[in-house]
């Protein structure tokens, strides 16, 4: 099993004909995803990689019954593309693009929220389950991909779409695989957080142990413990929280948007301790990490 996207996911891509758009969708083809339409308004008609292009995410619905949209295109432009996608009754939303404005991203996340919709990111790299699917440009290229991922028994849920496959890729080195690996997103506010990703995984027969990257900022950490301390989790969770160093260096800039740590809210020392507090195993380095989660799948 898997959770989100398995082999019956039918993907379309809003904003196909864009550059990077193009890219992923080939690796998406590559995958076998069943990637079955494309949506760039004004240029319907046309096709990506012998994708059909439409011009709008209803016609895609009507015809090819998409239940999954990846939404890459301008900023600006973001909250349309994805509200469209939510009024066409898509129920799962990957949004590739990032430094949406915030009250943009409340407006989507409020009107999906209203449809039963599920949404990740923005600023996701994509979801994908080994040997099942994948959305969006996560892990790369087919040869990358297949290097980097193999089917297994972990969850990986990540804030850094880079560090989703860097740890996949140690894990798949050490022959641990994986059951799905989700890019949150790195922006202030995102779709579906660690602590709404915890209960599916529980759920997820496949899925025997959950690895969460993090970074300081934001308070998903601290959610995600108190939901295991609340909801006596029955899965072992390892954590590991990257750049570390903000807590030390204050008005230093990071690489994603959500790294922002206020009056002593979001600091990786904080969340260090909350999930310490909730039985969380927190890793100090990486190989530590692939220690813990062979401890754990014994």
């Amino acid at each position: 099993m898997s959770i989100l996207i398995d082999e019956k996911t039918k993907v379309l891509v809003q904003g196909i004909t864009g550059r990077e758009a193009s890219l992923f969708t080939k690796y998406m083809i590559d995958y076998d995803t069943n990637v079955i339409g494309g949506v760039t308004p004004g240029k319907g008609g046309q096709t990506v990689h012998r994708v059909p292009v439409f011009d709008c995410v209803s016609d895609v619905v009507k015809n090819f019954g998409a239940n999954t949209s990846i939404v890459s295109v301008p900023p600006r432009f973001a909250k349309d593309a994805a509200l469209e996608a939510v009024d066409a009754n898509i129920k799962l939303i990957v949004i590739f693009t990032e430094r949406i404005p915030k009250k943009d991203v409340v407006l989507i996340l409020d009107f999906a929220e209203q449809k039963n919709t599920k949404v990740i990111g923005p600023n996701s790299l994509g979801i994908i389950s080994p040997g099942k699917c994948k959305v969006g440009a996560i892990g790369g290229p087919q040869n990358e991909t297949k290097k980097s991922y193999m089917i297994g028994p972990v969850g990986i849920a990540s804030t850094s779409g880079g560090m989703t496959t860097e740890i996949a890729s140690l894990l798949t080195n050490n022959q641990i695989g994986q059951s799905t690996c989700i890019s949150v997103g790195g922006d202030p506010i995102v779709g579906m957080t660690f602590r709404e990703l915890l209960p599916l995984f529980e759920k997820d027969i496949q899925t025997k142990t959950i690895v969460l990257f993090c970074e300081p900022g934001g308070t998903q950490e601290e959610d995600a413990a108190r939901y295991i301390i609340e909801h006596s989790y029955s899965k072992p969770v390892i954590a590991f929280i990257g750049g570390r160093f903000v807590d030390e260096m204050p008005g230093m800039r990071f690489g994603h948007a959500g790294v922002i740590v206020q009056k002593g809210k979001g600091t990786a020392k904080g969340k260090v301790e909350a999930f310490k507090k909730a039985g969380v195993l927190v890793a100090d380095t990486l190989t530590q990490l692939v220690d813990y989660v062979k401890d754990s799948l014994r």
